[in-house]
């Protein structure tokens, strides 16, 4: 297995597609590439449809995914505006490639079979295939796919991220083979001599203690946590912090969802972080942006640029510690638009923190409008989050 990864920042698309040919044959020692994974900016917007071809006639791949991004990374760079087209391509022995495009309509119900799953997308459950997943946020409502690929492959790995090439329903584009489409979701799926290990960094710390929703209503709104008022407790919390802390709960609040009731005590990491996304002061409301049910276990968050590089930094050390042989092959990182240069006030940060922890891996990837991988044992979208896919095969060869 070889990976390789470049970005090239030519205004045409035709003259970026060749630069990147060049770069990445030589990574990849002349050798045909199975997968290429392509992102690129809205400043090739006019050209979109010809990257397929392009890519065809310059690299010739087995199988073409990607998608249009605001901000794009390729060869472990970062960049978040003007023309960006970021190429990532493997040469993978030993492995089979199973590329799909779905419309919403296309998804069997969330109660059929497995099997349903399995006619739908082609893909068999044994060996356990991993997904690489795009899809158009004004088209289609991932949170369906995501379930019911846990529920078909639950030993599968799924990461990737929702296109962001633009806020105009219509205008983002996604990539399979030779064909770009303006709506639903493209995705490959991997099967045979690979393993796809997943790091997700949601960039939080917890306040306060993790607390019962005792009561909920119209699914998002909060009104009661351990059968108090959950504004009292917010002011409660308040009162405790550090000025610092106290200023980032004014500006930088979110509420983590446990992810699974099943366990005793809960952590950082143990939490989806959603958006906090209205205050009824008078009556002590919260609307939280995800569907609550009673009893589930919550506790509130801060967000800043410091904490979001230390969970970062945590993550990736813990996976260096814990992950086998052999060694990583290249890695894709989906990473929310509200990181990158916005949070960190400068470029190539989550990318710089991956090399510094796993070495020099090429690594390709996309600022996404939300971010797709797995918290326990499930796949949800994230925001503000870099999800991480790291390739490497189960054995040195096939």
């Amino acid at each position: 297995m070889q990976w390789a990864s470049a970005l090239s920042q030519k205004q045409a698309l035709s003259d970026a597609v060749a630069e990147l040919k060049g770069l990445l044959s030589k990574q990849l020692s002349g050798q045909r590439p199975d997968l290429v994974v392509a992102f690129v900016s809205p400043h090739h917007q006019e050209v979109y449809e010809e990257l397929p071809d392009l890519v065809e006639d310059l690299l010739a791949p087995t199988v073409l995914v990607g998608c249009a991004a605001a901000g794009v990374i390729g060869g472990g760079v970062e960049v978040e505006e003007g023309p960006i087209l970021s190429l990532t391509a493997a040469h993978l022995p030993g492995v089979a490639l199973h590329p799909f495009h779905l419309e919403i309509d296309d998804l069997p119900d969330l109660d059929d079979e497995p099997s349903a799953w399995v006619q739908t997308l082609g893909v068999h459950q044994r060996p356990a295939p991993h997904f690489i997943l795009m899809a158009d946020p004004f088209s289609f409502d991932p949170k369906g796919l995501l379930m019911g690929l846990d529920f078909a492959y639950p030993d599968s790995a799924k990461v990737g991220g929702l296109a962001s090439g633009s806020m105009t329903p219509g205008e983002n584009a996604l990539f399979l083979d030779q064909e770009a489409f303006s709506s639903g979701a493209v995705g490959v799926a991997l099967q045979g001599n690979v393993r796809v290990d997943t790091v997700v960094a949601q960039g939080c710390r917890p306040i306060g203690k993790p607390m019962t929703i005792t009561r909920c209503e119209e699914k998002h709104l909060l009104i009661e946590v351990d059968g108090r008022n959950p504004m009292e407790v917010l002011t409660e919390i308040y009162s405790t912090l550090s000025a610092k802390d106290q200023h980032l709960m004014q500006h930088a609040l979110h509420v983590g969802v446990a992810s699974t009731e099943l366990q005793e005590a809960f952590h950082a990491g143990d939490f989806l972080i959603r958006n906090l996304m209205g205050v009824d002061q008078k009556q002590g409301i919260l609307a939280i942006g995800e569907e609550l049910q009673n009893g589930q276990t919550i506790q509130f968050h801060v967000r800043d640029a410091e904490t979001a590089a230390e969970d970062l930094n945590h993550m990736l050390s813990r996976y260096r510690a814990t992950s086998p042989g052999p060694s990583p092959a290249g890695a894709l990182l989906f990473s929310c638009q509200g990181r990158g240069q916005y949070l960190y006030g400068r470029p190539n940060h989550d990318s710089e923190a991956f090399t510094k922890a796993l070495g020099k891996i090429p690594l390709g990837g996309f600022f996404c409008a939300g971010e797709i991988g797995p918290v326990a044992k499930a796949t949800h979208i994230h925001g503000f989050t870099s999800s991480f896919g790291i390739f490497r095969p189960f054995a040195e060869k096939p």
